[in-house]
């Protein structure tokens, strides 16, 4: 093992509004004045782009040490160097600070300089803000209200661009409400390595198009929309359907793969409209893809399952869920020692602790459902279960998927309970499930297995649920509820407490914390942690 230690951090003394700061030296000149709590309006930067310096909105007084003849720094009364500021602004995006800097944020010459590139971006700009989906979160419009003037000197007729452009299947253009920031651009080159999109026309006749015989479609084009400073991009499934001041937005983690992407959901009236990522440097940076930020209809599917049911139904109207529960339970005890639990990947570690709990009550065999995809080399990892890393530290992932087939195929296991899996897209077929005793199922949507289920339990999706869930690094994360669940549909874990509860008489369990608890007291991994300790950025533990 190596035993190299990494160069200290060199730190240079800049001033900031008369204030002298220490920073490393490479930070750029405007994430200094943000450490500093001072904000700088811009719109072409980015944190994680390259700094083009094109929309000079970041302008600031910048100056540099005095010197003497002899080339030494001239130091005041304080002790500290005295600046010598450049007479004009400069921009403050693609500018590093250096030993000695001075910078002023907010003198009369930056004020001045920002009123009049304010002018200049809105001489053009359409005002269709009562339309425009930006509106509410729009950059152009928070700087034109502390920056800007109110009124305009411009009299000829505003320049008329392409309106309402499909630039591909997920992304609309309104090249009038562009600001030529160039972000979008600059992303799909830099980051999706996909230079599709590119500057076409001169002047101010200048748009953003796609290449010849090029559409927008890489499955990170949505990310454009996120980064698009005003609203001349939007998201085509989100245009015109809300307000973004309407919308309650929630912090939770995305379970469409192990990567467990930090996201935010919009929800409005108990309605998903829209889920972004959310920044974490830890997990997925700022980024998200679109097939997993699009992936949100089902939860609001007519289908979704509401109601427990058994069959054969008890008289006309449907099964109290104590009953159901009563049921599953005289099922399962009655094919004791034969008894087997598809279990899924799916499931928070609170559930998968249980899911263990009823095995062992069982002596059932258990294992996870596998589910695999292609990796893309970004964030889309090939394990599509997003709690795999948790299932194999509580030991639900046990590796007895195959013995679980053929046990069901050879008779020796007799009892099915399938939790939230449709146990017919791992080897298992629709006469293997009706030739069995018993099958209990939990699950939201209905499947080829839900249709053989003798006891049949709805529960609820991840947006509807919280709990929490281990990613392929080894990152522990939260996951909280967005909306609530249709109908009667209860969250898993109560559903397998109860189950619990009827096979062994006991069980103290009345919250997800507590179950969060129990588990932490038992798992030497997330010993001292709970659910609030978590936040909303997650933690790293030590995988075995």
């Amino acid at each position: 093992m190596s035993t190299e230690t990494a160069a200290p951090v060199q730190m240079v003394n800049v001033q900031i509004d008369g204030v002298w700061l220490q920073f490393p030296k490479g930070t750029r000149v405007i994430e200094a004045c943000r450490q500093a709590q001072k904000l700088i309006p811009h719109y072409c930067y980015h944190p994680k782009l390259s700094s083009p310096g094109n929309c000079r909105m970041c302008l600031v007084e910048m100056g540099m040490p005095k010197m003497t003849p002899d080339r030494n720094p001239v130091v005041g009364a304080d002790g500290k160097p005295e600046i010598a500021w450049i007479p004009r602004a400069q921009i403050s995006c693609a500018q590093d600070v250096s030993e000695g800097m001075g910078v002023r944020t907010n003198s009369p010459m930056v004020q001045e300089c920002r009123k009049g590139v304010m002018e200049f971006l809105l001489i053009n700009h359409p005002l269709d803000c009562p339309i425009c989906d930006q509106a509410g979160e729009c950059k152009l419009q928070e700087f034109s209200v502390e920056h800007g003037t109110a009124e305009s000197r411009f009299l000829e007729r505003k320049v008329k661009k392409p309106k309402s452009v499909e630039l591909g299947p997920r992304v609309t253009l309104d090249a009038e409400r562009c600001i030529l920031c160039t972000r979008c651009i600059r992303f799909m080159k830099e980051v999706a390595n996909d230079d599709v999109l590119g500057i076409v026309d001169r002047g101010t006749f200048n748009s953003i198009s796609t290449h010849p015989d090029r559409i927008l479609d890489h499955n990170y084009s949505l990310n454009t929309v996120d980064i698009c400073p005003v609203g001349a991009l939007t998201s085509s499934d989100f245009r015109f359907k809300m307000r973004v001041w309407f919308l309650k937005e929630s912090a939770t983690i995305d379970t469409n793969c192990g990567t467990g992407s930090n996201i935010t959901v919009g929800s409005r009236e108990n309605v998903i409209y829209r889920i972004t990522p959310r920044d974490n440097e830890a997990v997925n940076g700022c980024w998200m893809p679109d097939s997993h930020r699009l992936n949100f209809k089902y939860v609001g599917s007519p289908e979704r399952l509401k109601e427990p049911v058994i069959r054969p139904q008890l008289g006309e109207e449907g099964p109290t869920w104590q009953q159901a529960i009563n049921l599953a339970v005289e099922a399962i005890k009655r094919n004791a020692g034969r008894v087997a639990i598809v279990a899924s990947g799916r499931s928070t570690n609170e559930e998968l602790f249980l899911v263990k709990r009823l095995a062992t009550a069982l002596g059932a065999k258990v294992d996870i459902l596998p589910r695999s995809g292609v990796a893309d080399g970004m964030l889309i990892a090939a394990d599509r279960n997003p709690n795999t890393s948790g299932a194999k530290l509580l030991g639900v992932a046990t590796g007895q998927f195959g013995e679980i087939v053929a046990g069901v195929k050879d008779g020796s296991i007799t009892a099915l309970i399938a939790l939230g899996e449709d146990a017919t897209k791992a080897g298992l077929s629709e006469e293997d499930l009706a030739k069995l005793d018993a099958v209990v199922a939990t699950d939201i949507l209905p499947n080829k297995t839900t249709a053989k289920a003798d006891v049949l339990l709805p529960v609820s999706a991840p947006f509807e649920k919280r709990g929490s869930m281990i990613n392929l690094k080894g990152r522990l994360q939260r996951l909280n509820r967005v909306v609530t669940a249709p109908g009667s549909a209860r969250d898993d874990w109560e559903v397998l407490r109860d189950l619990i509860l009827g096979i062994t008489g006991s069980n103290g369990l009345h919250s997800v914390e507590e179950v969060f608890k129990a588990m932490a007291a038992e798992t030497p991994a997330l010993a001292g942690l709970t659910l609030s300790r978590i936040g909303d950025l997650g933690v790293d533990i030590s995988l075995p």
